[in-house]
This record gives C-alpha cells, sequence and structure tokens, in this order.
C-alpha cells in the first residue's frame, strides 16, 4: 500500500486545543498516526510555509500533505497534497508535483467516483462521513452507508482502490467506517482537542486495526 491512511490526522491552527502545531505533530507522531494534512485557511502564505517546515521536521518518518496549497506543498517539498473536488485538478497537480507525490481527494458521491481519474490520484478521502464542527460545510453528512456506496463506485473501476472515511470520527465510532470498507479514518477534532493528543492516536489506532483484521477474517 502506498499510503497508510490508518490512523490520518489533520491538524489546522484553528483548531490546535491550544498547542502549537509542530508540538502537537510531535505528540501524534509518537502516538503513531500514519499521515498528517495540514489545514490553514487563513494564514498567509509565508506563515504557511514556515508552519509546514517545522511540522515536516516535527514528524520525521511520518508523511506530510498539505490541504489545497500545492504552491506550499512545493515549498516545503512535502509529500504531497490533499485537494477538494472544487481546488487545482488532479491532473495540475499531479503535473506540478510529479509521479511521485502523494495526492488525495475528497469524494462524496458514487457520481463523482465515476467521474474521477484514478490514475492521478492515490486515495480517496470519503465524506463527510458524520457531522462535524471542525469545519464549515454545506453539504449534508452522507453517513456509513453513502461513504460505502462511493468505495463500492471506486473498486468497481479499481480493485482495492485506498479509501479514508474522513469527518466526525473518533474512537468511538471509527469500527463502523472501517467495516464499511474504509481503509482508514481521517480525523482532527478527537486527536488535536484531546487532553492527551499521543494516547488519542494510539487508541484510535488500535480501533482501526482491530476493525481491520476482524474485516480481514470474514
Amino acid at each position: 500500500m502506498r499510503v497508510d491512511l490508518r490512523c490520518y490526522a489533520i491538524v489546522d491552527p484553528e483548531v490546535s486545543g491550544g498547542h502549537e502545531l509542530p508540538d502537537l505533530c510531535r505528540m501524534l507522531a509518537a502516538g503513531g498516526v500514519t499521515l498528517v494534512q495540514l489545514r490553514d485557511k487563513l494564514s498567509d502564505t509565508r506563515v504557511m510555509v514556515e508552519r509546514a517546515r517545522a511540522i515536516k521536521a516535527a514528524l520525521g518518518a511520518v508523511p506530510l500533505v498539505i490541504n489545497d496549497r500545492v504552491d506550499v506543498a512545493l515549498a516545503v517539498r512535502c509529500d504531497g497534497v490533499h485537494i477538494g473536488w472544487d481546488d487545482m485538478a488532479p491532473a495540475d497537480a499531479r503535473r506540478l508535483l510529479g509521479p511521485d507525490a502523494i495526492i488525495g481527494l475528497t469524494i462524496n458521491s458514487p457520481q463523482r467516483a465515476d467521474a474521477t481519474d484514478l490514475s492521478l490520484i492515490d486515495y480517496a478521502g470519503i465524506g463527510g462521513v458524520y457531522g462535524t464542527t471542525s469545519k464549515q460545510t454545506k453539504n449534508s453528512p452522507i453517513g456509513v452507508s453513502g461513504m460505502a456506496r462511493v468505495i463500492e463506485a471506486l473498486h468497481r473501476r479499481r480493485s482495492g482502490f485506498i479509501t479514508c472515511g474522513i469527518a466526525g470520527i473518533n474512537a468511538a465510532n471509527a469500527a463502523p467506517v472501517i467495516e464499511a470498507g474504509a481503509d482508514g479514518v481521517s480525523v482532527i477534532s478527537s486527536l488535536s482537542m484531546a487532553k492527551d493528543p499521543k494516547a488519542a492516536a494510539a487508541e484510535l489506532l488500535h480501533v482501526v486495526d482491530a476493525a481491520l483484521s476482524k474485516r480481514s477474517k470474514k
């Protein structure tokens, strides 16, 4: 598997639990997160680049992707980007970042799954699965069943294409996301706002791994 989505943390300066993001990322890495995305909708570009560099250093071997901002990913030489449906087209992101970059795309319907060139992206973030307060969105949650339909559409086109559920996920509700076919979970508040982010990451990873193991035995 080219990308490990089991415990995929999103970090955002607006949802940081009072931590500086490099410190938060250091704790999350110690807890076992497998991928980190920096989401920063408000900072000036220079501030965002400096923050991304500091986060990259704090994460060590854990891959870092940048939400939306291909220019920041290029400047920092991080592992890639995660883009939304209305952001830069995957073809343009791939042309700029090259064949080795990680490129993820948010997909929220089977129709969009069918319209995506899967050769251009490495994974799909599907949702929002549950309701979330960490991001303003005009779309209603699609639920676990809606996520499963998107995964089915993707797998009809490419068997085993990797996916993660996004939005409103925590250790208490992550198992159904995995049971429905996702390869991991993308999480912000339940990690960043936890009293002990390291312990929260370890707990979430344990839940996901247990659900993956159970699914593999069926």
